[in-house]
C-alpha cells in the first residue's frame, strides 16, 4: 500500500470491539510511508533490525517503547505501542508479528507502519517523536446502522469526549468507559495515544479524530479512527439489568 495523504478507508463487517484476543493475528492496515529506499544489508537496513529487535524487547512490559539507532543519513526511529489491556505475552507476540510482517510487505521502504488489534509498529528515517501523525490513518465500521443516528451520534461524540479528558491524566494515555443508552444498551468507548506523545498533546490527537465521526461512522453502531498517533473504537451491545 502506497503512502496517501488522505484517510483511507475499510469496512469491518460485524467486528467486536470488545475482543481481547486477535483472530488470525491479521494486520488491519498498513501504509509503506515514504517513497525512499534503502539498499539490501546497507547501514540503513542493519540499523533498522537493530531498533525492530530492541523494540521486541522494550515493548511488552510496559506497552510502549520507543527508540532511534544510527547516525544520519542511516539513522532511524521507530516506536511500538500494544493496547492498553494487552498483556505482556500478547504485547510481545503481536510486536513481533508486526516487525516481520511490516517488512514483507515494504522490503525496502525506509518508513512504515502497520496496525493489528493488539498493537502497532512505526519506523521512519525523519525524527517524528512527539507530533502528531494524520498523514496516516484508516477507518473501520460496523455496518448495521442504528434507528435514530442523529441521538446515537451525540452520545458517541459525548462519551469519546469524556474518554478524551480522562486519557489526559492517565500515564498510559489509554482510556475505556461506558454509558447506557436504554434499559437493555450500552455505549463502549476506547481511546488510546502513542507514549511519545504529551497529554496535552495526545488530547489534541483525540479531539481531532473525534472531529472524523460523521465522515467514519454516522450513524454506525461501531467503528474506530486509527491513526498513526491515537485512535479511537466505539461500540453498542447488549446487558441485562441485575
Amino acid at each position: 500500500m502506497s503512502f496517501s495523504n488522505s484517510a483511507s478507508f475499510l469496512c469491518l463487517l460485524a467486528f467486536s470491539l470488545l475482543a481481547h484476543t486477535v483472530l488470525g493475528a491479521d494486520p488491519l492496515f498498513h501504509f509503506c510511508s515514504t517513497p525512499e529506499n534503502f539498499t539490501a544489508n546497507g547501514p540503513y537496513e542493519v540499523n533498522l533490525n537493530k531498533l525492530t529487535g530492541y523494540l521486541y524487547y522494550q515493548t511488552p512490559p510496559t506497552g510502549f517503547g520507543q527508540g532511534s539507532i544510527g547516525q544520519y543519513p542511516d539513522q532511524t526511529y521507530g516506536l511500538a505501542l500494544c493496547r492498553g489491556d494487552a498483556s505482556s505475552s500478547d504485547c510481545k507476540t503481536c510486536v513481533v508479528d508486526a516487525g516481520s510482517e511490516i517488512r514483507k510487505r515494504c522490503p525496502y521502504n525506509k518508513a512504515a507502519i502497520i496496525w493489528y488489534d493488539n498493537c502497532l509498529l512505526k519506523y521512519s528515517n525523519d525524527g517524528f517523536f512527539g507530533q502528531i501523525d494524520n498523514r496516516n490513518k484508516f477507518y473501520m465500521w460496523n455496518v448495521k446502522v442504528v434507528s435514530e443516528p442523529a441521538t446515537f451520534n451525540g452520545k458517541t461524540k459525548e462519551l469519546l469526549t469524556q474518554l478524551a479528558n480522562k486519557v489526559e491524566a492517565t500515564p498510559k494515555l489509554y482510556a475505556t468507559g461506558e454509558m447506557e443508552l436504554g434499559e437493555s444498551t450500552k455505549l463502549y468507548g476506547l481511546v488510546q495515544c502513542t507514549r511519545d506523545l504529551s497529554s496535552a498533546v495526545c488530547k489534541k490527537c483525540i479531539d481531532g479524530i473525534i472531529g472524523e465521526l460523521p465522515s467514519c461512522c454516522d450513524g454506525k453502531e461501531g467503528g474506530r479512527v486509527v491513526s498513526g498517533s491515537c485512535n479511537f473504537r466505539y461500540e453498542i451491545y447488549p446487558f441485562v439489568n441485575a
